[in-house]
């Protein structure tokens, strides 16, 4: 009973250090009296003990919340910009052995990139191209860890937020600026009415006939007013018809 007792120790020591069941989205980075020599799993790993030691690596899918960062845009306006990173683990060893902590690199790297591909927009890109700024984000994040071994799959913009004082600011320009569209279209309105009367009076001036036509048609839209006296000059030709 004793000798089993003194076997089962060992086998117990074994199986505790040794026996590794690992699952379908898991990988272990293996090493050799401190040397890296494979990549394993899933499924069931045996380790020689004390010689191998394993670290196991997530494959899935990673979300990382990026902080809150403050961000100058190109205009000078001062805003707080939130994100989420969305990465995963495509080899295994480069993620282990070329960074420290591929979490938390992972992470700094996101801020500043952050910082910095947006500081490069003024606030209206922010608000309208935000597909193409996470796209920009996205492909630099991915060539910077592509050497740790990490896949940036998408990178999504969360919050915009500004400062209350800007937002009435920003109100006030946006305001200026459609006064501006306005008085540009109204100009260009009257340009193209001025134009158009040009050529008119230069059609009359060619072909007399047709003022006198105008002129009938202006008597036969007054004819409709209630009106008792109605002054109008007489065009010669009408003062022939009348004898004057």
């Amino acid at each position: 009973m004793e000798f089993l007792f003194v076997l089962a120790i060992p086998l117990i020591f074994f199986f505790a250090t040794s026996v590794r069941i690992m699952k379908e989205y898991q990988r272990g980075v293996v090493y050799t009296l401190g040397r890296y020599t494979h990549t394993t799993g899933p499924g069931l790993i045996i380790l020689i003990p004390i010689v191998q030691q394993m670290t196991t690596v997530d494959l899935r899918v990673l979300t990382e919340d990026v902080p809150a960062q403050d961000v100058i845009s190109k205009d000078n306006i001062s805003v707080r910009v939130s994100a989420v990173v969305y990465y995963r683990v495509v080899e295994p060893a480069n993620a282990i052995n070329k960074v420290e902590n591929y979490f938390q690199a992972t992470s700094e790297l996101a801020q500043t990139t952050l910082r910095s591909v947006l500081g490069k927009h003024e606030l209206d890109d922010m608000l309208a191209q935000r597909d193409k700024l996470n796209g920009d984000i996205q492909m630099i994040l991915d060539k910077a860890t592509e050497g740790w071994g990490i896949k940036v799959v998408n990178v999504e913009i969360k919050n915009l937020d500004i400062d209350p004082s800007m937002i009435r600011a920003i109100g006030k320009q946006a305001e200026a600026e459609r006064e501006r569209r306005a008085k540009v279209i109204s100009a260009e309105g009257e340009f193209q009415a001025a134009k158009q009367l040009d050529a008119a009076a230069e059609i009359m001036a060619k072909r007399p006939e047709t003022m006198q036509l105008r002129y009938l048609s202006t008597l036969q839209e007054i004819s409709n007013e209630k009106t008792n006296t109605i002054v109008m000059p007489i065009p010669d030709i009408l003062a022939k018809m009348v004898g004057k």
